[in-house]
C-alpha cells in the first residue's frame, strides 16, 4: 500500500519569535503540496497561535507534548482543548526525552493518545529503544510492549488516525543514526504489532524514523519500504534543510 509521507520538525527547546515566524515565511515559498507530501513543524507553546495563522496552505504546526486532562491544577501544562483551540493539528507524544527528563509512562502515553484523538488532533506516538537494549538484541520485544501499552483501549478506527514515530535513543542528538536497513526492520516489527491489533488497518498507519535524519541520509531512509517519513530535530531548525528533506520525500 502507498502511503503519503510526511516529515514532521521538532524544534525542542530553540528558536526565539521572530526566528520562528522567519523560519514560516521561508519555508511557505517552497514547501511542496500537501498532495504530495505532508510537513509539519512542531514549535514550542508559546508560538503555536502566531505560527497557525501563518501556515499556510501546505504546511501544519504541531506541539511538542500536552497533558491528558482537559483542566486542572497542573502548573506549566498545556491541556489538549488548549492547543486544539489554537489550531493546531498534530501533536508529538511519548518522545524520549518526555520519558526520560519527566518519568512520562507508556500509561501516561496511552492516556494522551486517547485524549488527543478525542480532541481531533493528530498523535505522533513515539517509541524507541536504548543503546543497551539494542546491543542486548531486545529491540524488537520492547518497542513491541511500548507499542502494546500506547494502543491499548484505542479502536481501530482511532488507530488509523494516528502516527507512529520510531527514535531509536541512542540515535537522537548524537550525530549517529540507524543504518536504512536497521530503521527499515524495526519499522516492519512495528508495523507487525499494529497488524496484531488492527489487522489489515496497519497497513495505512504511518511509521516515521527519528534518530539524526539530516540533508544526507533522508534519501536513502526514505526509500525503505516501510520508513513513511521523518521525525526531525537538528535539521528542522534551518529552513534550507527543512525543505531539503521535504522534497526528498516527494514521489518515495
Amino acid at each position: 500500500m502507498s502511503r503519503k509521507k510526511l516529515i514532521a520538525g521538532n524544534w525542542k527547546m530553540y528558536k526565539v519569535k521572530d526566528d520562528a515566524l522567519e523560519f514560516i515565511y521561508r519555508v511557505n515559498l517552497d514547501v511542496p503540496s500537501k498532495d504530495a507530501v505532508d510537513t509539519v513543524i512542531c514549535a514550542p507553546a508559546i508560538y503555536l497561535r502566531d505560527l497557525v495563522k501563518r501556515e499556510g496552505e501546505n504546511l501544519r504546526i504541531g506541539a511538542q507534548n500536552m497533558h491528558y486532562l482537559e483542566e486542572g491544577a497542573y502548573t506549566g501544562e498545556i491541556s489538549p482543548n488548549m492547543i486544539k483551540t489554537v489550531g493546531v493539528t498534530y501533536v508529538i507524544l511519548g518522545h524520549s526525552e518526555r520519558r526520560a527528563y519527566y518519568n512520562e509512562t507508556d500509561e501516561t502515553v496511552n492516556l494522551k493518545v486517547k485524549a488527543a484523538i478525542a480532541h481531533q488532533l493528530i498523535p505522533i506516538v513515539c517509541v524507541g529503544e536504548s543503546l543497551e537494549i539494542r546491543e542486548a538484541g531486545t529491540t524488537d520485544a520492547v518497542v513491541r510492549e511500548q507499542v502494546i501499552k500506547a494502543y491499548k483501549d484505542v479502536s481501530k478506527e482511532d488507530a488509523l488516525k494516528t502516527v507512529v514515530a520510531y527514535e531509536p535513543i541512542w540515535a537522537i542528538g548524537t550525530g549517529k543514526t540507524a543504518t536504512p536497513t536497521q530503521a527499515n526492520d524495526t519499522i516492519k516489527a512495528i508495523r507487525g504489532v499494529l497488524r496484531e491489533l488492527y489487522n489489515d488497518a496497519a497497513d495505512e498507519i504511518r511509521i516515521l524514523y527519528g534518530g539524526s535524519v539530516n540533508v544526507k541520509n533522508v534519501e536513502a531512509l526514505l526509500s525503505e519500504s516501510d520508513i513513511d517519513g521523518a521525525l526531525v530535530g537538528g535539521a528542522s531548525l534551518d529552513p534550507e534543510a527543512f525543505l531539503f528533506l521535504a522534497n526528498a520525500a516527494v514521489d518515495k
